[in-house]
């Protein structure tokens, strides 16, 4: 049997797991405006406790980035993810019996560890399964997963929060991931180079030397980390990485503690309403994608042409941040308005940190992809749980402060990586 297109399964499956992956985290975050009180924290340190639960995770998170990204260069792709959602799945589960914020701490953190494996695994199995000109568009939909999961994630969550409690809700989504399995198992037998059913057109498409690197000197050599981090393009990912994915945790984290103090929203309007900004980055993503893909047909490097997606995303990210600083106290009338400029941040992340994470298979190849994209990931968490602290003490008054800080984080990515990477020397 012989299926055409075999490699846009094997992203769409990835993709859907991401879905999984955001549907998992984004559960606590939802739902943790209304059940703090359940774990005797009052109201003054709800903030407090919610990013003590994300320093755990963020935390796991960032030792699971740089482990499982060796993980997948050593057992393959097609087990790799199946170790990290079997993890997730189970670790999910088991919020649904803590009974203490202790408790509570310990299955986010292993729930960070395992979910941390689908990054460095996307993007290896993107880098085995995609030529480098179509591989920012497979990426996009991957990441396009990550949105969509936050989309379905608002309405599902409030939705059996209201009809079977919190605990209902945890054991309910950790099916999802041991279901995905199956497919995955199924269809991703091997690499496309030993699938037995790829074509021959779509396997010489894939394995064509000539689609691959845009550098003569790319060599298959394997790498150690000290020696990776000798490298200015790897100083570049993860300096990027540090700086902007902040951004997007910022609003994964606290959109719906945010909605809830500036707008009094209860969680069926979070369940209405959250999904938006979201959805925006879904479609980011994949404009994104689409856009340096395109370039590359037309002949521009794949590198430049990652970097041309990357400044176009930080331009509307920024724009949008500052009109959001500059608005922000007319807009407390006025949710719409905000929840609007939330998601062309958030199109403007997507659009770019596809091409971000794409970039490790544009300057490294064979068993050195998955390292790099997991050193960057671990940048990012280490990003994110100085900005996560950092909300509590910035909003005591007011989101003003909160806003500015993801203004400020845009243009530091940029600079991280025009500085670094574009005149890298590529391994």
């Amino acid at each position: 049997m012989k299926i055409k297109g075999l490699r846009w399964w094997i992203i769409t499956l990835i993709g859907l797991a991401t879905v999984i992956n955001y549907i998992d985290r984004s559960a606590i975050n939802i739902m943790w405006p209304y059940i703090y009180k359940d774990f005797g924290i009052a109201d003054e340190n709800n903030k407090q406790a919610l990013a003590l639960l994300t320093t755990f995770f963020m935390i796991a998170y960032a030792i699971g980035q740089t482990v499982t990204g060796k993980m997948m260069d050593a057992i393959g792709t097609r087990l790799g993810m199946v170790v990290s959602i079997v993890g997730w799945s189970f670790s999910i589960a088991l919020h649904a019996i803590a009974r203490t914020i202790g408790s509570f701490s310990i299955f986010r953190f292993f729930l960070g560890l395992f979910e941390a494996g689908n990054w460095p695994g996307a993007t290896k199995s993107n880098a085995e399964w995609f030529p480098a000109k179509e591989r920012a568009i497979a990426q996009g939909i991957f990441g396009a997963g990550a949105s969509l999961g936050s989309v379905v994630s608002a309405p599902v969550i409030a939705a059996l929060y209201l009809a079977i409690g919190w605990q209902g809700t945890f054991a309910g989504i950790a099916v999802l991931g041991l279901l995905w399995i199956i497919p995955w198992l199924i269809v991703n037998k091997n690499t496309p180079d030993k699938h037995k059913w790829i074509t021959p057109e779509e396997q010489a498409y894939i394995t064509d030397k000539s689609l691959q690197k845009d550098t003569a000197n790319a060599t298959a050599t394997v790498y150690s980390w000290k020696q990776l981090l000798g490298f200015k393009a790897t100083w570049g990912i993860i300096a990027a990485r540090f700086f902007i994915d902040p951004v997007w945790w910022l609003f994964v984290t606290w959109l719906p503690t945010f909605l809830k103090e500036q707008f009094a929203f209860d969680i069926k309007q979070i369940g209405a309403f959250a999904w938006f900004p979201y959805l925006m980055a879904a479609i980011g993503g994949i404009v994104g994608g689409y856009y340096s893909s395109r370039q590359i047909r037309k002949g521009v490097k794949p590198v430049k042409a990652r970097n041309n997606a990357i400044t176009i995303g930080c331009a509307i990210m920024l724009v949008s941040l500052v009109a959001i600083v500059l608005l922000l106290d007319r807009l407390k009338d006025d949710p719409a308005i905000a929840i609007g400029l939330i998601g062309i941040t958030l199109f403007g992340f997507q659009f770019l940190i596809g091409n971000i994470q794409t970039l490790p298979s544009d300057y490294f190849n064979g068993k050195n992809v998955g390292v790099v994209a997991g050193m960057s990931g671990t940048s990012a968490v280490l990003g994110v749980l100085i900005s996560t602290w950092m909300v509590p003490v910035l909003t005591q008054t007011g989101y003003l402060s909160f806003f500015i800080m993801g203004a400020l984080l845009v243009p530091m990515a940029w600079l991280s990586l025009r500085m670094l990477t574009n005149k890298a020397v590529m391994a």
